[in-house]
């Protein structure tokens, strides 16, 4: 009886395991349908990861950036715990606070008419102390020196149009092809403390705004919506629409709200009418910013071989360790080491015709900032124009040379320009990542406008 007893129980221990199995058989064929259909979800809680095969993923912001090898989420990743924080104390030092620039210069395309309507317009200019004396000429030329007072009343931030003669190791002193500005031409040039100088809301808007994008869209950057287009020929329009949307997180994650009390703060309706709602905008910033992450790292050896001194050895030491840590950074070479493969364009034999055609257009982009009518906006709008023509030097000037370092020239103030460009776009994607599902949950409703 005993013996009966326990073969009984053991036949309904197999009884009640096959019955369990059958249950969860059904389940785990379920989460592996789902897993098919949606590869995101995984079995073990894990997202499946993309191989670097360049190709569109058609989920909203996620899975590999077009023409680019590095996804999404790896980009947010990295940016947040990594580059962000890297460039955020990289552009404070001396070396990268100061950046020359040519900001009274007449229009070559039409009449400046462009008005302004906040004092924030005006650039302040830094006194002669202020700047390092690495950056300076013995002599001075344009205006005096003596009491100059800032037009928004920070006499600490005036400029002072002392001029440059010092030339780094590693760096030269030749005009940059893909920009229009001739930055040799020292005698207009002055020095502006960028940190003084933020890029934010500044009342330029309207007609005379407008214009300058038309110009830039419409004459120098067509929009090619062919799916059969070329590569190059897609190139200057994502990155120029890469740059617009940064400059427009900017304007929104910075935006006067009261002018009455001061009131600063982040304004998500323009952020969602201006970028947010359209879904190319998103994926062209992120496509503009590895391309110049991939130039920063594409020049590493240049760059690390570089004197960036200023005359404070402190600080000089503190610049180029932020410099190797963002150009030999282990968490970005294992998760994203080639951001954008540029070795695959301008191949056949149209390759150095479209070549010359995009370098011209984007020099009279170059040359449209001269246009705008908000000091402060002409003085970012050269910056990053600048700063992406450095990284277009970069990408596109060995023609299928090796050793880069030994052929690449940079001036100093290209690499300021590429430096501060990176970290604009890496706050705008930083910004994005933060904010961007939140304000678009906010603002659900599909809308048509016109980009301004």
């Amino acid at each position: 009886m005993v013996e009966s007893k326990g073969k009984k129980t053991q036949r309904g221990e197999r009884k009640q395991w096959r019955w369990a199995v059958a249950a969860i058989i059904p389940i785990v064929l379920a989460i592996a349908m789902a897993s098919a259909i949606f590869p995101k979800i995984s079995l073990f809680g894990q997202t499946n990861k993309s191989s670097c095969d360049c190709s569109q993923d058609k989920h909203r912001f996620s899975g590999i950036v077009e023409d680019c090898c590095c996804n999404y989420e790896t980009v947010d990743h990295l940016n947040e715990e990594v580059l962000h924080p890297i460039l955020q104390e990289l552009v404070k030092t001396p070396f990268f606070r100061y950046f020359k620039v040519k900001l009274w210069c007449d229009c070559p395309f039409w009449p400046d008419d462009g008005m302004c309507r906040l004092r924030d317009c005006s650039v302040c200019e830094c006194p002669e102390s202020e700047f390092p004396e690495s950056f300076k000429k013995p002599f001075h030329h344009g205006l005096p020196l003596d009491d100059v007072v800032c037009q928004e009343g920070k006499p600490q931030a005036a400029v002072d149009r002392t001029l440059d003669n010092k030339a780094f190791r590693g760096w030269t002193e030749t005009d940059n092809p893909w920009t229009y500005d001739d930055e040799t031409d020292n005698a207009e040039m002055m020095y502006v403390n960028l940190q003084l100088n933020p890029e934010r809301y500044t009342g330029y808007t309207g007609p005379s705004a407008r214009r300058i994008w038309d110009a830039i869209y419409s004459e120098n950057c067509p929009k090619y919506p062919s799916e059969d287009s070329c590569q190059e020929e897609k190139l200057l329009y994502k990155l120029i629409s890469g740059l617009h949307s940064s400059i427009s997180i900017h304007i929104a994650s910075d935006y006067l709200l009261d002018e009455a009390t001061n009131l600063w703060g982040p304004n998500l309706t323009l952020l969602y009418d201006r970028v947010l709602r359209y879904p190319d905008r998103v994926r062209n910033l992120y496509f503009t910013f590895l391309f110049v992450l991939r130039a920063v790292t594409k020049a590493t050896n240049y760059l690390e071989q570089a004197e960036y001194e200023t005359g404070n050895p402190t600080e000089d030491l503190k610049t180029q360790s932020f410099i190797k840590q963002l150009l030999y950074n282990p968490q970005l070479q294992a998760a994203c080491p080639l951001p954008f493969d540029e070795a695959k364009l301008w191949k056949g034999q149209k390759g150095p015709e479209l070549k010359q055609k995009i370098q011209g257009q984007f020099r009279n982009i170059s040359a449209l900032m001269d246009c705008v009518g908000c000091e402060k906006c002409r003085l970012w709008g050269k910056l990053q124009v600048l700063g992406l023509g450095t990284a277009l030097k970069i990408l596109f000037s060995d023609d299928g040379q090796e050793n880069l370092a030994q052929i690449l020239q940079l001036q100093r103030n290209e690499v300021i320009a590429l430096m501060n460009l990176l970290n604009r776009l890496s706050e705008s994607v930083n910004f994005v990542h933060q904010m961007g599902s939140a304000v678009e949950r906010q603002f659900s409703s599909p809308t048509n406008g016109n980009r301004l």
